[in-house]
Parts: C-alpha cells; sequence; structure tokens
C-alpha cells in the first residue's frame, strides 16, 4: 500500500510539471524517488485552492522544481533565491523591492524610497520576513503548495485578501496587531534591501519617519499598536494604497 501511495504522489507531481513519459517511467521512478522530499499535492486539488489555471500551476511548478529540486525551500534558500531579484537594490528596474511600499509609506511626506543604489543592498533581512508570510504552519519551510496559496493571494486574491496578507507580514510575531517596533523593523529591511548608501542620500532618521507617518495614519484609537480592522479600515480609504493592490493583477 505505501508503494502505491508513493507511486500516486509521483503521478501528481507528472502532472504538475507536464514532463511525464511513459517510455522512461521507470528511470524517472528510481532518479525522483531519491531525490525528492516532498511532492505537492495533485494539479486539481491546487486549483481548487488557488486561483491559478492548469497550465499557470504547470508553469509555476517547473520554476519551483528548478530552483527547489527537493520539493521544499528552507530560509536559507529563499534568501538566496530571493537575492537574485534585486542585485543592483534600487536600480532594479523589474520589480518593486516590497509590493507593499505605499503601505509602508501611508501618509509619508518627504524622504520617500531612495531612487538609486551605489551599495550592494542586502535583501536578506526582508526575505527573512517574506518567508515567514509564506511559511503558514510554521514548520520551517515553505513547499509549493505554501507557496502558490501566498502567490495566488498576492495576484488573484481580492483586495480584503491581498490586505490581510499584508497585515500578515508587517505583524512580525502573530499576535493580531503591527507595533512600531515590527514597523521598524520592516522599513530598515527595506531600505536595506534597497542598498545602504543611496542618491539622493538617505536620512538616517527616514525610516523612523516612515513608521511615525504610518501610525499617525493608521492607529486610529492611538493605543500605539495596529489592529486588523485599523489597517483595512485606513488602507481602503487610501487611492494610493487601493493602486498598490493592483500592480500584479496581469504579472502571470
Amino acid at each position: 500500500m505505501r508503494s502505491k501511495g508513493r507511486k500516486e504522489s509521483l503521478s501528481d507531481s507528472r502532472d504538475l510539471d507536464g514532463s511525464y513519459d511513459q517510455l522512461t517511467d521507470s528511470v524517472e521512478d528510481e532518479f525522483e524517488l531519491s531525490t525528492v522530499c516532498h511532492r505537492p499535492e495533485g494539479l486539481e486539488q491546487l486549483q481548487e485552492q488557488t486561483k491559478f489555471t492548469r497550465k499557470e500551476l504547470q508553469v509555476l511548478y517547473r520554476g519551483f522544481k528548478n530552483e527547489c529540486p527537493s520539493g521544499i525551500v528552507n530560509e536559507e534558500n529563499f534568501k538566496q533565491i530571493y537575492s537574485q531579484f534585486f542585485p543592483q537594490g534600487g536600480e532594479c528596474p523589474s520589480l518593486s523591492p516590497c509590493p507593499w511600499v505605499p503601505l509602508c509609506e501611508a501618509g509619508s511626506g518627504e524622504g520617500g524610497t531612495p531612487s538609486h543604489c551605489c551599495f550592494p543592498p542586502d535583501s536578506s533581512t526582508y526575505a527573512t520576513f517574506l518567508f515567514n508570510a509564506f511559511d503558514t504552519d510554521h514548520d520551517g519551510s515553505v513547499s509549493f503548495e505554501d507557496f502558490v496559496s501566498g502567490l495566488s493571494i498576492i495576484l488573484r486574491g481580492t483586495i480584503d485578501d491581498r490586505l490581510n496578507w499584508a497585515f500578515n507580514l508587517y505583524d512580525l510575531n502573530k499576535d493580531g496587531c503591527i507595533t512600531k517596533e515590527e514597523m521598524l523593523d520592516i522599513m530598515k529591511s527595506i531600505y536595506d534591501m534597497m542598498g545602504k548608501y543611496t542618491y539622493p542620500a538617505m536620512r538616517e532618521e527616514a525610516p523612523r519617519e516612515h513608521v511615525e507617518n504610518f501610525f499617525q495614519k493608521m492607529d486610529r484609537n492611538k493605543d500605539g499598536v495596529v489592529t486588523i480592522e485599523e489597517f483595512l479600515e485606513s488602507c481602503q480609504k487610501d487611492e494610493n494604497i487601493m493602486r498598490s493592490m493592483q500592480l500584479f493583477d496581469n504579472v502571470i
């Protein structure tokens, strides 16, 4: 019975990457069973759990499997993969370093995100926060299911879905509220990711000022923390934040 279960799981994996070849069945079985630590759920089940099509899931799985042949990624691997997206810090033209930057800067005036990096960036801290947001069961690893579930919310979720995901990202200790210390850690990680030295020069107090602006806008009852209710209400009334929630609508 155990052998049959592994065989069925392997078939599900082939269904995802679309590479099943009956002629090489036995060879692939031996190789995959010796290298793969985790196999994703079946394609149909992942379609039901996410908002991706069959083809999109296959494309995503090929990329995930290429980067993570074992089927899971730990925090260190995640940091290495994520750092590849920001080799030039603030000059990276293809991706915003943080899809929620307008939320981090809510209510800010001067001293926005630096526009040009002249020192190698460090994305490791922000990558850790992002990893913890994807690792929903807190087992120290991100599987393909974890990855596509989070990605489905970011790319295809409703506005409320995306805002809830962003709140969870900022709520570092997952206690249901965002403190100034947590928000400051997030802001510092974003500036580190953009590069430590920038042009125009970033003022040292800029991250803390962003945090104060964030809380001035979000902390409605002035108790020093931002709850999910305050967060949702404030974000939904901010046009810039609402626009930012639509940035990735057509990414894939």
